[in-house]
């Protein structure tokens, strides 16, 4: 189904045993008709598709579920034939937001990898030229997040691979590379005024993990 709206316009009323749902939404709106089913003794599970159609049905792909943990169970073979059910526990809102999560990283990752197609195209190179380089960064990139939650979940940032200090002066750089081109520069400079601003607010040695008490002052 297109949303949930258009989810609980179809539902039976007459519903009962276990609801697996796989409609894209928000957290909020899966925790809503999770109690909603409960009220009616129906056992909910939410699911979030990370994959595109052509992926249903290979091993590769993934779903996410989280919900009602016996009815998880009692369904989790026939939910495999689809993906790899990763079941994240019983909070149903969980694969919502991870769904979202995961899609934030793709946008901020395709696009990232945008600007730098129209970096290197400007100076007469070809995106198919520069990809093999960009893909095989994504691994070294990789071992970064995983060094990086470690120390998100610790609450200390250390610069040991390269500190804010070092990022924002490599950031002038891509700033300055955007500019000259007539590449948008808004992506660049976004990433530029995160490190600035920590660096001012006295953070020039802390790694660039220290951004997120940026984004959760945001929340704030």
């Amino acid at each position: 189904m297109l949303d949930y709206p258009a989810l609980t316009e179809v539902l039976d009323p007459e519903l009962s045993g276990v609801l697996v749902n796989l409609t894209s939404g928000s957290p909020e709106q899966a925790r809503e008709l999770a109690g909603q089913m409960a009220e009616r003794g129906v056992r909910y599970v939410d699911g979030g598709i990370m994959t595109t159609p052509p992926g249903i049905g290979d091993q590769r792909s993934m779903i996410l579920y989280s919900g009602d943990q016996e009815a998880f169970a009692e369904v989790a073979d026939l939910l495999s034939a689809l993906a790899e059910p990763v079941n994240l526990g019983a909070e149903p809102g969980r694969a919502a937001l991870y769904d979202t999560a995961l899609l934030g990283i793709m946008w901020a990752t395709l696009t990232g990898w945008l600007h730098a197609g129209a970096l290197v195209t400007a100076d007469g190179s070809t995106a198919e030229h520069f990809t093999p380089l960009a893909t095989r960064w994504l691994g070294p990139v990789a071992g970064f997040i995983g060094t990086y939650a470690e120390q998100v979940d610790a609450g200390r940032y250390p610069g040991s691979d390269a500190t804010l200090d070092v990022h924002l002066a490599t950031l002038d750089h891509l700033v300055h590379a955007s500019e000259v081109r007539k590449v948008d520069s808004a992506l660049p400079r976004l990433l530029h005024d995160y490190a600035r601003r920590a660096v001012e607010a006295g953070h020039g040695d802390d790694g660039w993990a220290r951004i997120i008490e940026l984004l959760r002052a945001k929340a704030a």
